[in-house]
């Protein structure tokens, strides 16, 4: 079961609109769904919310520390509430996926991610949960963080909140620990098609 719900960004209002920050958006979506506002909370480096659902107790986190040095709040907390790494769900934003796309995966590498390279030197393990929100490919890699820094166009970042206000809907299945649910919830993105109808039979 997910316990810590982690979104990734950078501090401050200069980047609050860029790509990089989406993994910040999902997190404020949450914390709006559950009535929970997120508080600076020093000793995590970091804005906190901790709320109760169905008896769990549930952590959302905002490092406030830069995004390459996001595993230092990440696993402050995780330390001191002795939560696993297979507890913790990181959103992050990611350029192999397009816009409006959200992926659910366990493990793996960081992709040259510097939030989640830090993650993963501060807890020891790549064994935690991410939720990777697509912001799509500048095209060319030099471009890249030119790409995450600045502002998606007014078309992505309406792609982008959808997939968040769809995967943020998978919430109960993450908490209750039913993650293929969750999978399932969070990769279909078209509702299924009705079935076409019987065909009458004349008399």
């Amino acid at each position: 079961m997910i316990k810590l719900f982690v979104g990734l960004g950078n501090p401050g209002p200069g980047y609050a609109a860029s790509r990089h920050n989406a993994g910040f958006w999902w997190i404020d979506a949450l914390a709006h769904e559950l009535g929970t506002p997120l508080l600076p909370e020093r000793s995590c480096h970091g804005l906190l919310a901790r709320t109760t659902v169905h008896g769990q107790s549930v952590w959302l986190l905002e490092p406030q520390t830069f995004m390459n040095l996001s595993g230092r709040s990440v696993a402050a907390l995780a330390r001191f509430f002795k939560i696993l790494p297979a507890e913790i769900l990181v959103v992050h934003d990611e350029l192999d996926i397009a816009p409006g796309q959200v992926k659910l995966k366990r493990g793996g590498g960081h992709a040259g991610h510097n939030g989640l390279r830090d993650i993963h030197a501060q807890l020891g393990v790549p064994d935690y949960w991410r939720l990777r929100l697509g912001i799509g490919h500048p095209g060319v890699r030099s471009e890249v963080t030119d790409w995450v820094l600045k502002k998606p166009s007014a078309d992505q970042r309406r792609l982008i909140e959808e997939a968040i206000a769809h995967s943020i809907r998978a919430y109960p299945a993450l908490l209750a620990g039913e993650m293929d649910k969750a999978s399932l919830l969070i990769h279909t993105t078209q509702p299924p098609r009705p079935k076409p109808p019987r065909p009458v039979q004349l008399p």
